[in-house]
């Protein structure tokens, strides 16, 4: 009698079918074959949690390097977020260097902004930083963006709006 497959079998037949296609593949992007060997295994493990069928697929070599390149595209941007944060520690004082745990948990939380602000428009991502980061008043920040003080004010709500429904209800 035969079973029905499950999604764990169907899993591990994708796997075993192109694992090794996959692994090539992100050999040709990245300058480390362990990290394509990490990334490739990342790629499975978020199917193995999406918990979605790849029984049917039609396209499963495609299905594959559209995951992967998503989570290759993560890493990169993760990577440029620790090198501008690493270049701003630089030139700092010795004295002022944060313990490695805080700065972890600092880049965790840029990580993390930055995938919250990858949801705004240009200008409104802008505006916020402006605003945020830099310390500039909307008067600051219309005059630099030639923009009104009452688009500036939009922008920033658009901006709030999304912090707040990310902190709140997620």
């Amino acid at each position: 009698m035969d079973e029905q497959p499950t999604f764990e079998r169907d899993i591990e037949r994708l796997y075993l079918a192109h694992n090794d296609w996959l692994k090539g593949w992100l050999r040709k992007r990245m300058p480390e074959a362990a990290d394509a060997d990490d990334l490739a295994q990342d790629t499975f493990a978020r199917l193995l949690g999406s918990r979605r069928s790849v029984h049917d697929l039609q396209q499963p070599m495609a299905y594959l390097a559209t995951i992967a390149n998503s989570l290759l595209i993560n890493r990169w941007r993760r990577q440029a977020i620790e090198r501008a944060y690493l270049e701003a520690l630089a030139a700092r004082p010795e004295a002022l260097e944060p313990s490695p745990e805080y700065r972890y948990l600092l880049i965790e939380t840029l990580v993390e902004l930055d995938a919250l602000l990858h949801g705004l428009s240009p200008r409104i991502r802008q505006v916020f930083l402006l605003s945020q980061f830099d310390g500039l008043t909307y008067p600051q920040i219309a005059e630099r963006l030639g923009l009104s003080i009452d688009q500036v004010q939009k922008a920033m709500g658009k901006a709030f709006a999304l912090c707040y429904r990310h902190l709140y209800e997620q």
